[in-house]
């Protein structure tokens, strides 16, 4: 009784902290959101488009991003990706799929000095090239690409 009764008491604490700090302005809900992104890139039809709606419509093919991806994926609902810049000052990666409806599968900004290194889930109708995108501190897009078979019931082909 005597650990529910605390875990009860944490939990109060820790709610009525969180709302003297909304009432007080000190945190503002509407910040922690993600209110701003690139919608017209996230809402692009084709690959080219999403390309370009970030930025990186000429961007350089580069060794120095690694994508881990399965060769084949007996599942397309759940393909795990993880991207790996090794590009000097990186500050953000995308991950485009080209044959699903909408490429842009996400985009991920570093801080200074954070590890640029995603990994993610993608979902995946059918055999694509996989392409994940590095913009480094200079305003340079850098590119690196996977093709990944995606089999229908885990056929192998």
């Amino acid at each position: 009784m005597d650990a529910l009764r605390r875990t009860l008491l944490k939990g109060a604490g820790a709610t009525g902290a969180i709302a003297a700090a909304v009432a007080a302005g000190v945190l503002k809900p509407s910040q922690v959101l993600a209110s701003e992104y690139n919608r017209t890139a996230f809402e692009a039809k084709d690959l080219a488009s999403a390309l370009r709606n970030i930025g990186a419509g000429s961007a350089t093919d580069s060794n120095a991003i690694v994508i881990k991806a399965p060769d084949i994926a007996e599942n397309g609902a759940v393909v795990p990706v993880d991207v790996v810049s090794n590009l000097p000052n990186t500050i953000s990666i995308a991950v485009l799929v080209d044959k699903n409806p909408l490429p842009l599968s996400g985009a991920f900004d570093f801080a200074n000095g954070a590890l640029p290194d995603v990994a993610l889930r993608l979902k995946m109708g059918q055999t694509s090239i996989v392409e994940a995108v590095a913009k480094t501190a200079d305003g340079k897009y850098y590119k690196a690409k996977k093709e990944v078979k995606v089999t229908v019931g885990g056929c192998g082909g």
